[in-house]
């Protein structure tokens, strides 16, 4: 349960310093802060990720508990439909390719088999 909560903050954090990392980045010592911020969430003595998941990120979780249930809910339904949808045009265009690959081999099959009923045609002595 503690690295659920470790991580859980550690991630709200990166998302978080990716898009503030390029406006605060020129403030003196903002490196070693943030270093010293990381080592705080990890730390077994402080707790740090323990305390905010429990302040801040658990009480917001509980209360859009059912709003996340219902886009999970949604994101499953769309992701069925369009595994659906795919798995149709991919069959198809497998098929499409099946058919195309042979209907040319069945034209070159047929122009070599004239061929060779020509050469036996040929071959055969004339009886007239």
């Amino acid at each position: 349960v503690r690295w659920m909560m470790y991580w859980i903050v550690f991630a709200l954090f990166m998302a978080m310093e990716t898009i503030t990392d390029l406006l605060i980045s020129w403030f003196p010592f903002y490196y070693e802060v943030k270093m010293a911020f990381v080592i705080w969430l990890l730390s077994p003595y402080t707790r740090g990720a323990s305390l905010l998941y429990r302040k801040f990120v658990h009480p917001t979780l509980a209360s859009k508990e059912k709003e996340i249930d219902t886009y999970i809910i949604q994101a499953k339904e769309r992701g069925y439909q369009a595994m659906v949808r795919f798995g149709k045009r991919g069959l198809n265009l497998a098929a499409t390719a099946a058919v195309q690959a042979a209907t040319k081999s069945q034209g070159a099959l047929a122009g070599r088999l004239r061929s060779f009923s020509m050469q036996d045609l040929r071959s055969l002595p004339d009886q007239t």
